[in-house]
Order: C-alpha cells, then sequence, then structure tokens
C-alpha cells in the first residue's frame, strides 16, 4: 500500500478539494466554494492540511488557528479508504500546528447526526461539550 503524505494544501487544487469535500465529507458550508476555500489559505496558508496517496486526496481536517483558539473543521477521509489511520494522522498534524503556535484546547466542529463521525472524534480524545451551543447568523444569501 502506498504511503501516505501529510502536506498542506495548495491554491490550485481547490477544484479537486472541493469535489473530494463533495463525495468525503458530511454536509456542507457556505464557504464551501473557490472563493472560500482561496480565502482560507490566502489568510493561514496552514490552516487546511491534506492527506495523499499515490497522488491523490485521501484525506484533509482545517486545523483553524485565530491567535486565540484552536478549531477544527472538515476531517473528511475518503470512504474507501478509512480505518487506515488517515484521519489520526491529520489530527496529530493538527494538533502539532496548534502546540506549536500556543495553542491550548482544539475544538472540533462535528454535525449531530453523524455518528460515525462522532464516533471517530470520541477515539481521538474528543469530548462533547454541554455547556455551549453553537449559534450562527448568516452574513451572505
Amino acid at each position: 500500500m502506498d504511503e501516505i503524505t501529510i502536506r498542506r494544501a495548495t491554491e490550485h487544487e481547490i477544484p479537486a478539494l472541493l469535489a473530494f469535500w463533495a463525495r468525503a465529507a458530511e454536509g456542507t458550508s457556505i464557504s464551501d466554494d473557490p472563493a472560500g476555500v482561496a480565502r482560507l489559505i490566502a489568510r493561514d496558508p496552514q490552516a487546511l492540511i491534506v492527506a495523499e496517496r499515490a497522488g491523490a486526496v485521501v484525506g484533509t481536517v482545517i486545523a483553524g488557528w485565530d491567535g486565540w483558539r484552536a478549531s477544527l473543521y472538515r476531517l473528511a477521509v475518503d470512504p474507501a479508504q478509512r480505518r487506515q489511520g488517515i484521519g489520526a494522522a491529520l489530527l496529530a498534524a493538527a494538533e502539532e500546528r496548534f502546540l506549536a503556535v500556543g495553542g491550548r484546547r482544539a475544538d472540533a466542529m462535528v454535525l449531530e447526526a453523524n455518528a460515525p463521525g462522532r464516533r471517530t472524534w470520541q477515539a481521538a480524545g474528543y469530548q462533547r461539550e454541554e455547556r455551549w451551543r453553537r449559534w450562527v447568523k448568516p452574513l451572505t444569501g
């Protein structure tokens, strides 16, 4: 089996990343478009972490750091390649990034209806935070 490479995403692969998320990620985000991903990469080139095998994207995680909070989004692994340690490798890379910049706690966005996702996060040592709920307000149409 080919080895996994963990690296940062590049702007030229945005279309491939969006296609990957469409088939491998649960749910969509208001920022799931070329402009949204380009803004992320331009603002923080280290945030979008990719797992690659044989030249193809097989996993992603967004490890967002704003100087205050360490936030995790878009942990996704190719459905045909799950349960091979790819998600764990991505989370390890994200956590290393957070520690290097002074992060003290990582928060993950996990869809309530995504039972396999919840099990993945729990297996990685994350716990559901019962005291808070996410409140949102779309700023664009």
